[in-house]
This record gives structure tokens, sequence and C-alpha cells, in this order.
């Protein structure tokens, strides 16, 4: 059915991939480049006549809504670019999408209203207010693929390894963008990803040569630290470090390899903040940061309980937990260890902590690690999601568990695309 083209009604924004809800005939599409209550013309782009939905762009508009924008970005739309989802909305547009999709998962996973979860609805700009059509800059680590023909670099298309060549990235830091990267010929590579980090001037390409292809030589306007990449993903410095050294919480990050760290780079303050309010630590207070990558929670909390406090930090990437040692290697109340969250806390032989930090990947916690942590009573937790799905399943888990989030906020820490970040304190349910 791919081709086919209907005119359709703009239903809901869903959850993940920048795509609302239309129906045609009965059966559902998931459209993209489109905002609710739109009238559009939709060309299917994925999907046959035995499809339980079909995935579509807009490709004319009819009727549009008042958020809608002229995008900024010339690499944007329908069969272009999939880097981006939300170039056709107007910022405060964005957000309300994003809300209208935490709204949404908290009701059908978690079973909560904003108000039951302590949420005010709103999605939280990060960064200063820009002059109308100009683009935050925000994204200090961009991958680029190389297009195996030209040796020109572009960002691939939505659900495509084809790519998109591009002349720039708006969204990019100025520090990606000055290296001049899509004016360079990159032939025998496979990839190039360049991180800019925003405490410090320290910038580092990764290369991933295509297979039997030698390292081409590399001479940029700026200067740069050069990694590469092999076939069984091991790095290898060339020249400069291997890691990039980022600023926040009072303190100086060694990120290495290419290494977890967010992207924005107002949201390591940001969120660090937001779970400081929350919490509120006291002088000598115990506290576990999981999936602590290089320590940055961590770092934060053992500011705060002091001497007479202690923070334990797991991580699973051999390398983080290296950067995360380094990192907090003055602070003789912080332990960093290295497992898997769900292996190594059960093993710890902690009966109980008065503070939780989790920030967990994509997927989230799950009900094993959440029943764990419950048993351990935590006068509070801190719950750091990327994904507002494994959120709402994980709160859920906890309010099994008799814990109930009593404030949640969102940040709007990666504009364009369909991503945020939210921030959950938990407590205990009273007489649980």
């Amino acid at each position: 059915m791919v081709g086919e083209r209907y005119e359709v009604e703009i239903g809901a924004v869903a959850h993940g991939g920048g795509h609302c809800v239309a129906r045609h005939e009965g059966r559902v599409l998931f459209v993209r480049h489109a905002l609710p209550g739109e009238r559009v013309i939709a060309q299917v782009t994925e999907g046959t006549t035995n499809s339980r939905f079909l995935r579509a762009d807009a490709v004319e508009i009819l009727e549009a809504s008042k958020d809608r924008i002229e995008p900024p970005c010339p690499f944007s739309g329908p069969g272009k670019c999939g880097g981006c989802d939300w170039q056709h909305v107007s910022p405060g547009g964005q957000r309300k999408l994003k809300g209208s999709v935490l709204t949404e998962q908290l009701a059908k996973l978690a079973g909560l209203t904003p108000a039951e979860a302590g949420w005010d609805g709103s999605v939280e700009p990060v960064g200063g207010k820009l002059p109308p059509g100009e683009v935050p800059a925000w994204r200090t680590r961009v991958q680029y693929t190389v297009d195996a023909e030209t040796g020109e670099v572009g960002l691939r298309k939505h659900r495509s390894h084809d790519v998109q060549i591009i002349d720039r990235c708006l969204i990019a830091s100025p520090g990606v963008t000055e290296l001049g990267i899509e004016s360079r010929d990159w032939t025998g590579l496979g990839s190039v990803e360049a991180i800019a980090a925003s405490g410090s001037s320290d910038r580092q390409l990764i290369l991933r040569p295509l297979p039997g292809e030698q390292l081409p030589l590399v001479e940029l306007d700026k200067p740069v630290s050069l990694s590469r990449v092999d076939e069984q993903d091991l790095f290898h410095r060339v020249h400069g470090r291997n890691f990039v050294r980022e600023r926040a919480a009072g303190r100086t990050w060694r990120v290495s390899n290419g290494g977890f760290w967010q992207i924005h780079p107002e949201a390591p303050d940001t969120l660090v903040g937001a779970v400081l309010d929350g919490l509120d630590p006291q002088y000598g207070e115990n506290a576990l940061d999981l999936y602590c990558g290089v320590g940055l929670f961590a770092g934060a909390l053992a500011d705060r309980v002091g001497e007479e406090g202690a923070v334990l930090g797991i991580e699973s990437s051999k390398q983080a937990v290296q950067d995360a040692k380094h990192n907090l290697a003055e602070l003789e109340n912080v332990q960093i260890e290295c497992d898997r969250v769900e292996t190594l806390l059960p093993r710890t032989g902690i009966t109980s902590t008065d503070l939780v930090v989790l920030d967990p990947p994509r997927a989230g916690a799950g009900r094993e690690t959440v029943a764990h942590l419950v048993a351990l009573t935590p006068r509070r937790i801190a719950y750091v999601a990327c994904d507002p799905a494994a959120l709402a399943r994980d709160l859920a888990f906890f309010r099994a568990g008799g814990y109930r989030p009593v404030s949640l906020r969102a940040f709007d820490l990666f504009p364009m695309t369909h991503h945020f970040e939210c921030v959950a304190i938990l407590e205990p349910i009273a007489g649980s």
C-alpha cells in the first residue's frame, strides 16, 4: 500500500516517533509531519493490506493547526531527514504535544491524573527565549552517516538506512558546527561522531571506518581529538585525548570514549537541580545512585550528605565506572561499583537507605528493581526518566509497593524532537 494517498483528519499525538493518529475506513494510520486537528493528504510510507496499521507522511496540508509554522530546516519534511520530528511546530506547540503524551501515558499505564502525579501539566522550556524562526542549537553530540558513494555526510531518514545529505544541522551546537564536518570528504568511513563539550573547549571526533578501509587523514579548522572504533566496537585513540571534559554541578567531569552525557548543554544542571530540590538531602543521610554513569548525581548527593553520609553508585559500563571513580576520587563518602543494578543491588547487603536516585535506560527500571527499592524503605526516591511510557509503568509498580509520586516535572531538553526528560519524586504512601 506504499504510495497510496488518503484525505484524513488528524487525531491525538501518539507516544514515540513524532506521529499523530488518524483513521481511514477503519484502519489506523500513524502520520508524521501532521498536527492534531489538521486535515491532510496522507501518503502511506509503510504497510500492506494485511497490516494492523499503516505509517504515513502528511504530504499536503488542507486545514492547518494554529501551532504549525514553516519548518526552518530545509532538510525537514516527508522523505527527508529523520533527526527532528517537530520542525513544523511552534516551540509552545511542541511542548503541548509532549505534555499530551505524558498525560496519556500516566493515565494508560499508571492510572494517574496529572494532579495525582504531582504534575502541573507543563513541559518546562530550558534555555533562553529565541527570536521567532530561530532554532535552538542544543545538540552537543551529532553522529553523521557517510554516504558510501560520495563520501559526503548526512543524517538518516526516518525508519531508514538511507542518508539525507546535509550542509548544516540547525540543532547542532556551535561547537559542532564550527568543525565544518559537512564540507569535507569522508570516503572510507561509515560514520563520523562529533562531540563538543559544553564545559570546556574540548572537541572530539569518533570515526568508524568501513570494513577493510584505512583511516583517512583528518585536518579540521579547530583543534580536535581523534578516536576510531574498530569492527569489534573497540575504541582506539588516534591523537589527542580519548575523553572530553564537561562542566556541571560545580565540577569538571571526564567522559571517555563517547560515553553517555546529557546532550543539551543545560541538561545536567537542570536535572541535578530538580533532583536535589525534590530529595532535599540532609547531612548524614545515605543514598543510592543507580545507573550512575560518570557520577553526576552521586557527586551532587555526596556534597549534600557530607562526610557523615555515604553514597553508593552502581553502573554497568566499565568505562563509565572508571570515569566516575576518577571524577569523584576526592570524595571519601562515595563508592562506585560496576555491575548491572538488578544483579548487584540484591548482593550489597544493604537493608535500608534514606534516598535513591535512579536514571535507568529507556526501558525503565522494571518490576524487580522497583520491588527491591521499596523494600529498602527510602524516605524519598528521585526517578529521572527519558521515556514517559517506562516512567508510567514503573510508577505503577511503585504504587503497588506503597510509594506514590509527590511531584513530577517535565523538561524540554530535546527541542524539535519528540523526546523530553522527566524527574519524579516519590514518597511512601501514608499507612502503607
